[in-house]
């Protein structure tokens, strides 16, 4: 990269990350159902984050400062998120399942057999939208991860026209952050059994955004 680009990156990271926090401390926030992935963090249990790709507004400032490992995409768009998320203690890792990532998930692999957490987009990066892909459940099945849904609304929708419906929320505006319960992947379920659990937490998934999407009707 040259110089030049580091600087515009750099310069795209510290501003985004400025932006971003003043937008988040503006709005009041209520999260819900952190308690039983707080039991599993006390617990040492390692943990993966599924969030749809139309959600993640919020994700750089809400987990922010915790060590977390987010898998990015390597697109530009990715390297605005690495940037920013960088600047917060996340443990930037870039891959996706369009781009070669037998090191990214060698290196996921390592992070969750050390108790740490990761968060996954499990639809992206170029969907079909809400559609979950088998990556984030494998790698709970053969690490012994939890996967725990995370999802956020508010009051004040503000949904761009792409692919995913990207969700933002306005400044000073009412924002609810629901966890939603945390699942075990048995270790011994064989393909069939996977995919008729993919599709039940493919639609807990879509059941969480509705409940969020409802909560200040």
């Amino acid at each position: 990269m040259s110089f030049l680009r580091r600087v515009r990156w750099n310069l795209v990271g510290f501003l985004g990350k400025l932006v971003l926090w003043l937008w988040a401390k503006s709005t009041r926030m209520t999260v819900l159902g952190e308690e039983n992935y707080q039991k599993l963090r006390e617990q040492g249990k390692p943990v993966i984050f599924l969030v749809w790709h139309g959600r993640i507004f919020i994700i750089p400032y809400f987990f922010r400062r915790r060590g977390i490992m987010p898998l990015i995409s390597p697109s530009e768009d990715g390297e605005i998120a690495a940037q920013i998320m960088s600047r917060w203690g996340y443990k930037i890792l870039r891959g996706s399942g369009s781009h070669a990532i037998i090191k990214a998930w060698n290196e996921m692999k390592g992070e969750l057999k050390r108790g740490g957490e990761l968060i996954i987009v499990p639809d992206g990066p170029g969907g079909p939208n809400r559609k979950m892909k088998h990556g984030g459940l494998k790698l709970a099945q053969e690490n012994g991860a939890y996967l725990v849904p995370f999802t956020f609304s508010t009051s004040k929708k503000k949904i761009l026209r792409s692919w995913d419906n990207f969700l933002m929320f306005y400044p000073f505006s009412k924002v609810v952050a629901i966890y939603g319960k945390p699942i075990a992947i048995d270790s011994d379920l064989n393909n069939d059994e996977l995919e008729k659990e993919r599709q039940k937490i493919e639609h807990s998934l879509v059941q969480l955004d509705n409940e969020a999407d409802h909560y200040y009707d």
